[in-house]
C-alpha cells in the first residue's frame, strides 16, 4: 500500500469518525425534545461507541501496519 493511499484511507477514517460525532450530538439533542424517545437515544449512544472503538482498533492496526512498512 503506497503512502498517498494511505493517507486517503485515514482521511476517510477521520471523516467517518467526524460524522459520528455529529450524529451522537444530534441524538443527545434529541433527548431535549419530549418526543424523543429515550429508549431508542441509549441504543444509538451505545452503537456510537461500538463503532468509534472499532475504528480506534482499525487506526491503531494502520499505524501498526505503517510502522512495519516503514521499518
Amino acid at each position: 500500500m503506497n503512502a498517498n493511499r494511505i493517507e486517503r484511507a485515514l482521511e476517510r477514517i477521520e471523516a467517518a469518525m467526524e460524522r459520528m460525532d455529529a450524529a451522537r450530538e444530534g441524538a443527545l439533542a434529541a433527548t431535549a425534545q419530549p418526543s424523543a424517545s429515550s429508549a431508542r437515544v441509549v441504543e444509538l449512544v451505545n452503537a456510537h461507541e461500538k463503532l468509534r472503538e472499532q475504528v480506534s482498533e482499525t487506526l491503531r492496526e494502520l499505524d501498526d501496519l505503517i510502522g512495519k512498512l516503514e521499518d
